[in-house]
């Protein structure tokens, strides 16, 4: 399926559980008694510089390879967006699963998406990105581009800000993020308004992996996958191919 878009979602074949995740999306991001935290995030709604993707279940194999095709495509298009895009994945759920999956579980085959789309990534990463994601200038590249992963599971029950009835991807190009922190001043002011929603969506601490890219402490592979507690993995899944 190709990428929906404001222009063209009217013109496109959406199946029930597309239409009720692109439904449930829209109620979370423009909720006005429960604010959504990620300040840059509602802008770009209400703007309408996302766009979404729908990709099969997460132990379909083909699911990764429908993931590499949308991030493709909308590397090709993002620029012409403007600023506070990003696209927003949603994946069909598990047909009939009768013991729902954890939290980790869902950690688990996050990092198996991104180890899977790598191996089909056509381009070389940028020549400043270190391989490594131990450095605190790595993240994830894709067709030449850089992106910020968030994941969101239907599993966490805490971290609301991590919660979502799909799974689901929203990535964000770090050319709009470098465009959010032109005016350092304004910037810093956005972010601890997020903190402070933060403090007042989700039922625990603010994770403490959330950081800023670049700082010589930030490890950014850190933030992609939040847990519903504050406990994270010791070591990156994440193997470049």
């Amino acid at each position: 399926m190709s990428i929906v878009t404001n222009e063209n979602i009217h013109q496109m074949y959406l199946k029930a559980w597309q239409k009720d995740a692109l439904e449930r999306f829209h109620e979370k991001i423009t909720n006005k008694e429960l604010l959504f935290p990620c300040i840059p995030a509602t802008i770009g709604y209400h703007l309408n510089r996302f766009s979404f993707g729908f990709a099969s279940n997460l132990q379909n194999p083909s699911s990764s390879r429908e993931l590499a095709q949308l991030l493709k495509d909308y590397t090709s298009i993002y620029k012409s967006l403007g600023m506070y895009t990003s696209l927003i994945i949603f994946y069909e759920p598990f047909p009939d699963i009768e013991n729902p999956f954890s939290v980790e579980q869902y950690e688990q085959l996050f990092w198996e998406q991104l180890n899977q789309i790598s191996s089909f990534d056509e381009q070389k990463w940028p020549n400043h990105i270190p391989s490594d994601p131990i450095q605190h200038m790595w993240e994830f590249c894709f067709h030449g581009e850089q992106y910020f992963m968030y994941c969101a599971t239907p599993a966490h029950i805490n971290r609301k800000s991590r919660q979502f009835p799909y799974f689901m991807l929203a990535i964000t190009p770090r050319w709009v993020l470098e465009q959010f922190n032109t005016t350092s001043f304004h910037a810093e002011k956005v972010k601890e308004k997020i903190r402070e929603r933060l403090a007042e969506y989700d039922t625990i601490s603010i994770h403490p992996n959330l950081n800023t890219y670049g700082k010589n402490d930030n490890f950014e592979w850190k933030q992609y996958f939040l847990r519903d507690d504050n406990t994270s993995i010791s070591k990156c899944p994440f193997h470049k191919k």
